[in-house]
């Protein structure tokens, strides 16, 4: 199995309906995903069991401020979007995360920093509605 550089990633956006562009000076991302489990052990079953409950996927991202990138600037709080993440970049078969058609994701968080001796940073979360797809390019 190969393994991949971080620097190959890209993560799109857009306003729900539009056609996702590059996010731009994009430094790192976090996607988050996880299922609940719904226990429904019963009396004589000699170990607990569960059945698959509802997913949650949430993304994180952590960027150089770009008041001229259009993309970024779609992340404002309470806005649905449109989203694609590709660990490894856009070549052909790689793989592809995106939000379900129809479902929109929700960014929930913007936070801007900056030093005097630094560049303005911002940090957006986004709470995805639906189930998250997996293909390929």
């Amino acid at each position: 199995m190969a393994t991949v550089t971080g620097s190959a990633g890209i993560f799109k956006a857009v306003t729900a309906g539009g056609s996702v562009a590059n996010v731009g000076e994009v430094r790192s991302y976090t996607f988050d995903s996880s299922a609940d489990t719904i226990e429904d052990t019963a009396m004589g079953d000699t170990a607990r069991t569960y059945k698959a409950g509802q997913k949650n996927s949430t993304i994180s991202i952590e960027a150089y401020f770009d008041s001229s990138d259009t993309a970024q600037a779609d992340l404002v709080n309470g806005a649905e979007i449109d989203f694609e993440l590709h660990p490894e970049g856009t070549g052909t078969g790689t793989p592809v995360y995106s939000n379900t058609t129809g479902k929109s994701a929700i960014v929930t968080a913007s936070n801007f920093s900056a030093s005097f001796d630094g560049m303005v940073e911002a940090s957006f979360t986004i709470q995805v509605s639906g189930e998250v797809v997996i293909g390929t390019n």
